[in-house]
């Protein structure tokens, strides 16, 4: 990471010739008045010494104002020059330059602040990047597989049979699921997704998810169970979007949890007066290692890169943290390899949308 723009960047000096020339006149006018003083007084009156002294002041004085200048320029000047050159480096789009912060610089909590939001600019341009890869990535297999069927069938090396139209036909519900996904993602994280807040019983929402996925669990050989601590504890939220939050959790777990294993869905109260309703899905699945934990509400994150899901978006887990932050609330994981997966969702007891 660079400390400094690029030698080639261009730097704003025209001031300096001038401010030379100034200093330079400056001094070389009260020099040559004081010699010419000095010269005149000391010739006429034979008095040298005290002429000398009243002479030679006014050098004196322009000496110490050039010092004075001079320290003025490395204390403000230099270090305010230092950070123009790397804001011409950033509205370029060089994000790799920082400003050096010197500890004894009266800037130094500035230039810090500044570094930071470089930063935090770069980590967003890399995200963005990261996410035109991604969504370029997902797109292309569907549409390969669309468009070698389409062309098979039109030079006859497939017949047009409802095999291969239904083979079709799923990838555009793929990216159909893609594209709303996203669209769905990108509101919720710009604040601007609609949230209809009702009041109910939590108990309702986990006996829906309960019984929405009991026959796929009874069919995995899984134990779905649910414990809710009170039956009467009532929630002001959107009922569609936690019931799609929990529902997420829920299908995750029975993918990654094998035959015989369990799924429980519990809800507690939280100590926190913001947040006062806890819900927690946890499974005795495959788990997830620790360095990919900070990753797995990202975009198209999938712990097994070689995998190739061709039901699933990716996007299920970044969702279902947004729809939580809608809430204002919060989700968080705990894993450990072949230990299974914990899900702790945290919400206040009621939510008033804007």
């Amino acid at each position: 990471m660079s400390t400094s723009p690029s030698s080639k960047r261009p730097r704003s000096y025209r001031f300096v010739p001038i401010f030379i020339f100034f200093i330079l006149s400056v001094f070389l006018f009260v020099a040559g008045g004081a010699a010419l003083l000095y010269f005149l007084f000391s010739e006429y009156t034979g008095v040298r010494n005290t002429w000398l002294l009243a002479c030679g002041s006014p050098v004196v004085v322009v000496v110490f104002i050039i010092l004075f200048i001079f320290n003025l320029y490395l204390r403000f000047g230099k270090p305010m020059e230092s950070l123009f050159d790397v804001i011409n480096a950033v509205e370029e789009g060089d994000l790799s330059v920082r400003v050096k912060v010197d500890k004894n610089n009266v800037f130094g909590d500035l230039f810090k602040r500044f570094n930071k939001m470089v930063d935090e600019l770069e980590r967003a341009e890399q995200q963005r990047r990261n996410l035109t890869a991604d969504i370029a990535h997902e797109l292309r297999t569907p549409l390969h597989i669309i468009q070698g069927n389409l062309e098979g069938i039109v030079d006859g090396v497939y017949q047009p049979t409802p095999e291969h139209i239904n083979a079709t036909l799923d990838e555009t519900h793929l990216l159909t699921r893609l594209v709303n996904d996203l669209q769905t993602l990108s509101l919720a994280e710009t604040g601007q997704l609609p949230l209809h807040p009702t009041r109910f019983l939590l108990a309702d929402l986990i006996r829906d998810i309960a019984s929405s996925f009991s026959s796929q669990a009874a069919s995995q050989g899984i134990d779905l169970k649910t414990s809710i601590a009170n039956p009467r504890q009532e929630l002001t939220a959107d009922y569609d979007r936690l019931n799609q939050v929990l529902s997420n959790l829920t299908s995750n777990a029975l993918r990654h949890t094998p035959k015989g294993g369990t799924i429980s869905i519990e809800t507690q109260s939280a100590s926190s007066e913001e947040r006062a309703v806890r819900v927690i899905v946890k499974d005795t699945g495959a788990g997830i290692a620790s360095e990919d934990l900070p990753f797995i509400f990202d975009r198209f994150w999938r712990g097994d890169r070689s995998r190739r899901d061709r039901v699933h978006s990716g996007l299920g887990l970044a969702i279902a943290k947004q729809f939580v932050l809608a809430h204002k609330g919060n989700i968080e994981v705990q894993s450990e390899l072949g230990k299974g997966v914990t899900f702790t969702i945290e919400l206040p007891e009621r939510f008033e949308s804007r």
